[in-house]
Formats: structure tokens, C-alpha cells, sequence
């Protein structure tokens, strides 16, 4: 029949992605939304799928090697610890990621954290709809200028949060055992070789580190005690990377001043009691969901699987060594 067309490739996504992502995929694919009821991926969702791509979801090693159809795997973000890479490898499918695709957007998500809390905007806010017009005299509210802003993680997301710290007046300090002293310091920032002597100096934490079996818990009871009277601490990266239950007790304490939150150890996180407290901040893992972002991320997705669905290598991929 004139002008019929069959897709070349079968590829699932987990949820739907950006229009522009989508638009890019369906030149060339069928497209199934699988609109996960739970995390987890089920082999019986990629019984004939070539490809997937994962916004929110799990794929464990059942599935992949119970999937023998699938190729390729992609991911829309910089974060795949809901993957299972080893067995991904094993079985020779690479897994594509979209780095420098949400940078800018989780940067300023990360200082739109740090101005709310500083500013105390939150309770205001809600203080004023009561009609307390006073709470403008409780003065909370502080300048960031001059004050410490401790980087955990210095990839390229906390280098862009430090470019607009500095831009703010604050100071900024770095922890990162992977990047070099001599880095940091050409672009004017303190290098800290270790990590508690930067938790002891900050007034304003950020963590910019991916989720490991090094980084899990990171942040506990010990670390949290170090943090000077009052500091605030901010994570837009990973849920596990703070431990949760000892940051709701340094919040009760009254030990920290505040913390702004955009990840949670479990996800959906449910009726947490973090909500509970006014020093907290919570935004529902969003910081990379701008429309820039979510445009940027899902293009570079599609481009990257139907590539590799095509022969071709594509540079961004997680566990290179497949295409050897």
C-alpha cells in the first residue's frame, strides 16, 4: 500500500518523555508507554522490545537476562543506580545517559533551595496567609553573601552551583577525592582533601555526588554532628547519599537550621515525616525537570538508543567497554 510505513524498532519507555524526544523516537520506532504502576520493570513489559528508556523505574538483573530481545537501554539523567549496569555489560547491552542535559537546571534548582531557606520564604509565605503579618520581625532570614557554600561533589553540576554561588557573593569550598587540588584552586576556590574539615567550615552544604556503595549514607549521624550550629543542607542528587532518619533528628534538635530537598530515599516518598518540620523544603525530585531540560534529555535519550538500535557507537554510554 503507497505510504505505508513500519517502524524499524520496538522501544518501551517507562513514561512518557518530552514531545521532542518523542517526535524523534517515532521516526523510526514503535513506541510503547508502559506507565509503571510500581519501580519495578517487568520482563513480561520488554517480551519484544529492542530498546527502553527509564525516566523513573528499577531494571534488575531478573529482567535484563529474561529480556532477550533488548539492545539498549537509556536513561534520562546522569543517575543509574536503578539500573543494573554489571549485568547490563555482561550481556552486552550499553546503557546511554544524557550528561550536561539538566546541569544548568538542577544548578539553579539548587540555589532556588538555598535563597528559600535563607530567606525563610516558606514559612513566610504561610505565616502571612494566616494573617501574621509580623513574622516579618522574627528576622530568620539571612544574607548568603560571605558565607560558606560547602560542595560535595565537584562533576559538572557543582561546578555550575559554584559558578552561580560566587556570583552571589558566597564563598565556596570542594570536596571531591576524584578531581585534582590544582582544578579547584585555578578557578579560585578552597580545595578540602577531606570531607569533615569542610563540613566543619560550611554554613550552607550541597551534595553533587552519584549514588554508590562509596556515597550511600555519606551524610549520617557522625557528619551531620560536625556541621556547625544552625548551617542549612541542600540535595538535589540522590536520596541514599543522607541519611534520613539522622537529618530529621539534627532538624528537631534545632542543630541544623534547614534543609531543602528535591530527592528521598524512597521515591515516590509517600507522607514522610521530614514534611512535617517548617525548616524543611521539599520539591518532588524536579530539579531537572524544566522544560529545557526535559527537552535537552529526551532528545539526547532517543537520539542515543535508536542509534546504537542502528550499529553505530554512541559516546555517551555508561559501560563502554560493550562496544569492544
Amino acid at each position: 500500500m503507497k505510504g505505508f510505513y513500519k517502524p524499524m524498532f520496538k522501544v518501551a519507555l517507562t513514561q512518557r518523555i518530552h514531545d521532542d524526544g518523542m517526535a524523534i523516537l517515532r521516526r523510526e520506532a514503535e513506541v510503547t508507554i508502559l506507565n509503571l504502576k510500581s519501580p519495578k520493570i517487568r520482563a513480561e513489559d520488554l517480551f519484544d522490545k529492542e530498546g527502553l528508556i527509564i525516566r523513573i523505574g528499577t531494571l534488575d538483573r531478573e529482567t535484563i537476562l529474561a529480556s532477550s530481545r533488548l539492545k539498549v537501554i537509556g536513561r534520562t539523567g546522569v543517575g543509574y543506580d536503578n539500573i543494573d549496569i554489571k549485568t547490563a555489560t555482561e550481556r552486552g547491552i550499553p546503557v546511554v545517559i544524557t550528561p550536561n542535559a539538566n546541569t544548568l537546571s538542577v544548578a539553579e534548582h539548587t540555589i532556588a533551595l538555598i535563597l528559600t531557606l535563607s530567606k525563610d520564604v516558606v514559612r513566610s509565605d504561610k505565616e502571612l496567609r494566616k494573617g501574621n503579618f509580623d513574622v516579618r520581625n522574627s528576622f530568620k532570614a539571612f544574607e548568603v553573601t560571605g558565607k560558606t557554600l560547602g560542595i560535595i561533589g565537584f562533576g559538572n553540576i557543582g561546578k555550575e552551583v559554584a559558578r552561580l554561588a560566587r556570583a552571589l557573593g558566597m564563598l565556596i569550598g570542594v570536596y571531591d577525592p576524584v578531581v585534582q587540588d590544582y582544578e579547584v584552586r585555578a578557578q579560585g576556590y578552597e580545595y578540602f582533601p577531606s570531607l569533615h574539615p569542610l563540613l566543619e567550615v560550611s554554613d550552607i552544604i550541597t551534595l553533587h555526588v552519584p549514588l554508590t556503595a562509596y556515597t550511600r549514607n555519606m551524610i549520617g549521624k557522625r557528619e551531620l554532628a560536625m556541621i556547625k550550629q544552625g548551617a542549612l543542607i541542600i540535595n538535589c542528587a540522590r536520596g541514599g547519599v543522607v541519611d534520613e532518619e539522622a537529618l530529621y533528628e539534627a532538624l528537631v534538635s534545632g542543630h541544623l537550621g534547614g534543609a531543602g530537598l528535591d530527592v528521598f530515599g524512597q521515591e515516590p516518598p509517600g507522607s514522610h515525616k521530614l514534611f512535617s518540620l517548617e525548616t524543611v523544603v521539599v520539591t518532588p525530585h524536579m530539579a531537572a525537570q524544566t522544560r529545557e531540560a526535559a527537552s535537552r534529555m529526551a532528545c539526547m535519550a532517543a537520539e542515543g538508543v535508536l542509534a546504537i538500535l542502528k550499529g553505530q557507537r554512541w559516546p555517551h554510554v555508561v559501560n563502554p567497554e560493550v562496544f569492544k
